[in-house]
C-alpha cells in the first residue's frame, strides 16, 4: 500500500532511534529503576490483617520496620543514567551497595512513600535524599507508578529518580540567606520599619496632575491632605527593638495604636517628608518627636529610603528610628546650665546680659525692672555656714520662681542679688508683681522654720529715649535704701 503511514513514517525515522521500549529505557536522559514492591504489599496484608489501620502512627511506633518493608523491595534492572548517578560500576555493584544509597534521611520520607501505597495510590510522588556510592549526597525528586497489569501484585513499579541537588543547594542558600536577613531584621540595634508608600505616592501623583506647583503652599493651606496621607501608610513589619521602643508587648498592639505614637507635632514633621518625597528625595533622614505607648516622649532620628527596584511604586519603604531621647536630654540640660543658675533654678547671669541687649533692641517697651536681695545672707552664712546660705537662697529662688512668669524673667545676677525684667509693663505693674513677692514670701516663712527669708526690693521703669543700663541703676538704688532701712529697723 503506497499510502500506509506506517511506511511514510519509518522514512522520517532515524536509523539509530531505539525500536523497542527496552531501548528507551536503557536510554532515557533520566535515571529510571524497574521494581518489584509485591513483598511490599505482601508486608501490607499481613500489617492489615494483624489489625493496623493507621500505617504513620504504626511505622512511628515501630521505625525499625521502615528498613525492614524497604529492604522488602527488589530492583529488577535499572538504566545507564541510573549507574552514572549513583558512581556504580554496573547493576550487580548498585544492587549490592543499596544500604550505602537508601538512609540516613531517606528513610524518613520513605514513610510517605509507603503510606500513598497504604491508601491505595497506584502512583505516589516524594522528595528525598540519597546516596552515590563515592558518598556524594544527592537531593531527589523521586516518581513511582505501578505499571499497568501489575495492580494487583505490585511486581512492576516504574520508578523515576531526577537529580535536583544543585536546586536544593540554590534553595537552601536562598532560604538561609532570607534566614540571615531576617535576623538582622529582628535583631537589629535600631527600630527598623518596612512600610508601604504606595497610596501616597498616587495621592502625590494626583496633586501634580491637578497642575499644582508649589507643594508646601499647597501643604500649608490643605493640612487635611498631609493628615490623609499619613493615613495611607501601610506597616509591612516592624522589628524586635521597635517594641522595646514603644513599650509595646507585641506587634498587633503597636500596630493598632499607631496615633498614640505618631501624634501632635508629627504632622509637621511629616509635611516636611512629604516635600520631600514631591522633591523627589526617596533618601531623606530628620529629628522627629513620637511617644512611646506608655505616654514616654522618644526622640528619634528618621531615616527614610525607598528599597532598590520600588521606586516607581514606592511600595517598599525602610524607616530606620534610632532613640537619641538621651542625647536630647543631654542638650536639654546642657542648654539649662547655659542659661540657669544650679542653685536657684532661676534665670542665671549670662541669660540676664542677653536679655537686656535683646529689650534694648527689641522692647517692647517700658521695660521695668525688679531689684532683688536676701537680706542677712551673710549673717547666715557666718553664723551657720554656707549650707544654710545656700537653702535660703535655694527658698529665694522658690519665691521668685512661682511669682515671676512668662514672658517675665527673674534671673540671679550674684550671690545674694536678683533681678526680675518686666518688659512691657509700668510702675504699677511691678507694683502688682512685689506684692505677689511679699505674699509667696510670707507663705514660704510659714512653711519653712528656722531662719526667715526677707528680701530688699526697688523698681524702676525706663523713661523714652533712656538706655536700660540707667534704668535698672535706679531700681539698684531703689532696693539698697530698703535694705538699709530694713537694717536700720534691725538695729533700731
Amino acid at each position: 500500500m503506497p499510502n500506509d503511514p506506517r511506511r511514510v513514517a519509518a522514512q522520517f525515522m532515524p536509523a539509530s532511534a531505539p525500536t523497542d521500549d527496552a531501548d528507551m529505557f536503557e536510554l532515557a536522559p533520566v535515571s529510571l529503576w524497574l521494581e518489584d514492591f509485591s513483598a511490599v504489599r505482601e508486608q501490607f496484608e499481613r500489617w492489615r490483617a494483624a489489625g493496623v489501620t493507621d500505617l504513620r502512627a504504626y511505622l512511628g511506633e515501630n521505625p525499625a520496620q521502615i528498613a525492614e518493608c524497604s529492604s522488602r523491595i527488589r530492583v529488577v534492572k535499572v538504566n545507564e543514567r541510573t549507574l552514572s548517578l549513583f558512581r556504580a560500576k554496573d547493576v550487580d555493584h548498585l544492587v549490592h551497595n543499596l544500604g550505602r544509597v537508601f538512609r540516613d534521611d531517606m528513610l524518613t520520607t520513605h514513610v510517605d512513600e509507603l503510606e500513598q501505597l497504604w491508601s491505595g495510590k497506584s502512583r505516589f510522588v516524594s522528595q528525598t535524599v540519597n546516596y552515590t556510592l563515592d558518598g556524594r549526597r544527592l537531593d531527589v525528586l523521586l516518581k513511582a507508578v505501578i505499571l499497568p497489569g501489575h495492580e494487583e501484585t505490585w511486581s512492576r513499579v516504574l520508578v523515576t529518580i531526577e537529580d535536583i541537588t544543585e536546586l536544593e543547594a540554590m534553595r537552601r542558600t536562598a532560604a538561609a540567606s532570607e534566614l540571615y536577613a531576617r535576623g538582622l531584621f529582628e535583631h537589629s540595634p535600631v527600630s527598623l520599619w518596612v512600610e508601604d508608600f504606595s497610596s501616597v505616592k498616587s495621592l502625590l501623583d494626583d496633586v501634580r496632575e491637578r497642575g499644582i506647583v508649589d507643594f508646601r503652599t499647597f501643604t500649608n493651606v490643605h493640612p487635611e491632605f498631609v493628615e490623609r496621607c499619613m493615613q495611607e501608610i501601610h506597616v509591612r513589619d516592624v522589628n524586635q527593638h521597635t517594641l522595646r521602643m514603644f513599650a509595646a508587648p507585641d506587634k498587633a498592639t503597636l500596630l493598632a495604636r499607631l496615633p498614640d505614637v505618631f501624634r501632635d507635632d508629627m504632622q509637621q514633621h511629616f509635611q516636611e517628608q512629604l516635600i520631600d518625597l514631591w522633591d523627589g528625595k526617596l533618601f531623606h533622614q530628620r529629628e522627629v518627636l513620637n511617644y512611646a505607648l506608655d505616654g514616654n516622649e522618644v526622640h528619634v532620628h528618621l531615616q527614610f529610603s525607598v528599597f532598590p527596584g520600588h521606586e516607581a511604586r514606592w511600595d517598599l519603604v525602610l524607616v530606620a528610628l534610632t532613640d537619641i531621647t538621651a542625647r536630647k536630654k543631654a542638650e536639654a540640660y546642657l542648654e539649662f546650665l547655659g542659661k540657669h543658675d544650679v542653685l536657684t533654678k532661676l534665670k542665671n547671669r549670662s541669660f540676664y546680659i542677653d536679655e537686656i541687649n535683646r529689650l534694648e533692641r527689641k522692647g517692647p517697651f517700658p521695660v521695668t525692672a525688679i531689684a532683688v536681695d536676701v537680706n542677712g545672707l551673710k549673717a547666715v552664712n557666718d553664723q551657720l555656714g554656707h549650707a544654710a546660705g545656700d537653702a535660703l537662697l535655694r527658698r529665694a529662688g522658690e519665691v521668685l520662681g512661682k511669682a515671676v512668669e512668662k514672658p517675665f524673667q527673674a534671673a540671679r545676677i550674684g550671690g545674694d542679688e536678683f533681678m526680675v525684667l518686666l518688659p512691657g509693663i509700668d510702675e504699677r505693674g511691678a507694683e502688682t508683681v512685689m506684692d505677689s513677692i511679699r505674699q509667696l514670701l510670707e507663705v514660704n516663712n510659714q512653711f519653712y522654720s528656722g531662719m526667715p527669708l526677707s528680701f530688699a526690693m526697688g523698681a524702676a521703669t525706663s523713661q523714652d529715649g533712656e538706655r536700660l543700663e540707667a534704668m535698672l541703676q535706679r531700681a539698684d538704688a531703689v532696693m539698697y535704701a530698703e535694705k538699709r532701712a530694713h537694717y536700720d529697723d534691725k538695729n533700731g
